[in-house]
């Protein structure tokens, strides 16, 4: 049966770490594995062929995670040596190296969410895709390092990165969307008997915060809708875009941006909602059509946010939502509002200000387009398009 042991080979530069190898003997074959890891010759316990933690200096942390890496490397060639010798076949010292390597290779953090985040770009689901990126982003930083092991995620790991969002106070939620987003990657890991479930994500945050509230008031809204911004464009676009939301049942700005003017006919706008993929039905208003007079163009779409093919109509979205919530911001200082504005606080708005007009929660969340993503949508019932337009018709009224 092939052996193996770790070994340290010591730096030929005087000062410099020495590197951390895994010798395979089999059949009087050797064969090194080069386990990535470094460390200094006092670190090093040529005796007992382990590393030494024990010292408090600012290496220490390094070094117990060094020491756990080398002791997961252990257990991935024990494991390996055991299926080879349980196969019955001959196999090599080579067999056992090309083998390790390639379990590395499937259990690497980053090539899993590379895969990830490819997939759900070729199934369409761009959005997705992008927030999964943006996880991988955060975790790398965190970790200083390029890649991970998958099996090295451990609950201890789950809980320095928890504390490490904290420390640069990073939302509860957005904490929450980063766990759940590993969560997924690691346990189809698991599912595809990459490796043994650990749970690492049993002590960290995963759940949803109850968020401070987003949403203004009727006088505010008016306020907003009245004052003159003719003097300055920008303003004056970033307002109308916040109203038309408001006016559509608070419409996401990404629904908005991708609006046809072959939505609109025989005076219903219709469309449906990117994230969900549900049909909504909106009756046009006259308010509504104000706005569209105001941005009239020569292209297919309804608002002025996405202006052409000739660039990336996501980045065109996505630069202009970012650039309409920084005009809103700079609306919320001229009006006098209490909170910050953005695109989102029209959505919010539109639900509570119909939620003390004594309009249905049911009418309100399937005038939203809420899916199975809302709480309130387990009770529904399917509404006839009446009454919600209805419900849209009152709320303007106030204005």
């Amino acid at each position: 049966m092939a052996s193996f042991k770790i070994k340290f080979r010591a730096s030929s530069i005087n000062g410099e770490r020495g590197v951390l190898y895994f010798q395979i003997i089999h059949k009087r074959v050797v064969r090194q594995i080069l386990t990535g890891y470094k460390v200094f010759c006092n670190e090093w316990d040529k005796s007992t062929g382990s590393i030494i933690t024990g010292a408090h200096n600012d290496r220490s942390q390094i070094l117990m995670e060094t020491k756990a890496g080398i002791t997961q490397g252990i257990k991935r060639l024990r494991e390996i040596i055991i299926q080879l010798e349980g196969s019955g076949l001959e196999y090599t010292a080579d067999d056992i190296v090309l083998e390790y390597h390639n379990k590395i290779t499937r259990l690497s953090f980053l090539k899993t969410m590379c895969e990830n985040i490819n997939h759900l770009e070729l199934v369409g689901k761009k959005r997705t895709s992008e927030t999964y990126s943006s996880t991988l982003r955060s975790f790398l930083k965190f970790l200083g390092k390029n890649d991970i092991s998958l099996d090295m995620i451990d609950s201890q790991l789950m809980l320095r990165y928890e504390a490490y969002l904290k420390e640069r106070e990073v939302s509860l939620n957005t904490i929450s969307f980063y766990m759940r987003v590993l969560r997924a990657v690691y346990n189809r890991a698991v599912d595809e008997n990459i490796m043994e479930q650990k749970s690492p994500f049993k002590h960290v945050y995963t759940g949803i915060d109850r968020t401070i509230k987003r949403a203004i008031s009727t006088k505010e809204i008016k306020a907003i809708k009245e004052y003159d911004f003719s003097s300055n464009p920008p303003l004056e676009l970033a307002r109308d875009l916040f109203m038309f939301s408001f006016y559509t049942r608070g419409m996401s700005f990404v629904d908005m941006a991708y609006l046809k003017k072959s939505n609109l006919k025989n005076g219903i706008l219709t469309y449906r909602r990117k994230k969900t993929g549900q049909q909504l039905f909106i009756k046009w208003e006259e308010c509504m059509q104000e706005i569209i007079d105001k941005y009239s163009n020569n292209t297919g779409y309804l608002l002025p946010i996405i202006k052409g093919s000739d660039t990336d109509e996501r980045m065109q979205y996505l630069n202009s939502l970012s650039y309409t919530n920084k005009k809103l911001k700079k609306i919320a200082a001229l009006v006098g509002l209490p909170i910050p504005l953005t695109m989102y606080v029209a959505r919010h708005s539109w639900a509570s200000i119909a939620k003390r007009n004594n309009i249905p929660i049911s009418v309100i969340s399937e005038g939203m387009g809420h899916d199975s993503e809302s709480t309130t949508q387990i009770y529904l019932a399917s509404l006839d398009t009446a009454d919600i337009d209805r419900a849209n018709h009152l709320i303007l009224k106030l204005l």
